[in-house]
């Protein structure tokens, strides 16, 4: 079956959060395309050509996973216009913990609503990566600490490079 799921978000920057739930939807699916947001409403650390490029560093270099299975893109569309691009029906989405739960289950209704032929399907993380955000991540480089078991090694030195 060849069933394409996409995985929209900001990766600003990745985490191994994110990269449990790509892990995961490659078991699921034949594809998997991570769909960076370019949304306006946001006051990202790096740009969407950026974080493009360091999430194909994270998956494709620092982890060696399969350039056939996973496309890396950035949009700034709606991810239901996204999805009937790609010819897929399923949104896939990480939940971290019960906070994620009440604002993933509004977008996963709204959706919904624009288009009743998507599925959303939550996945999430393993239990040590749960606690891991890109907001806490960043944070932490700022302040100088060690991120190491929070994400690439890649996606550490773009980090680095940023705060230097």
């Amino acid at each position: 079956m060849n069933k394409v799921a996409i995985y929209p978000g900001t990766f600003d920057p990745i985490t191994f959060g994110h990269i449990d739930v790509i892990k995961k939807g490659l078991k699921l699916f034949s594809k998997l395309i991570v769909a960076v947001s370019d949304g306006e409403n946001k006051n990202y650390l790096f740009s969407s050509d950026e974080r493009v490029d360091i999430v194909k560093k994270a998956l494709f270099s620092d982890l060696k996973l399969s350039k056939k299975k996973i496309e890396v893109i950035t949009f700034t569309s709606l991810t239901t216009n996204l999805c009937k691009k790609y010819k897929s029906n399923i949104i896939l989405r990480g939940l971290r913990a019960v906070s994620d739960f009440e604002y993933e289950f509004q977008l996963a209704g709204m959706n919904r609503k624009l288009n009743s032929n998507i599925e959303t399907l939550f996945l999430m993380s393993d239990i040590e990566n749960q606690i891991i955000s890109s907001k806490f991540v960043k944070e932490i480089v700022k302040l100088k600490g060690d991120i190491k078991k929070f994400t690439t090694k890649s996606t550490i030195r773009s980090l680095n490079r940023k705060y230097e």
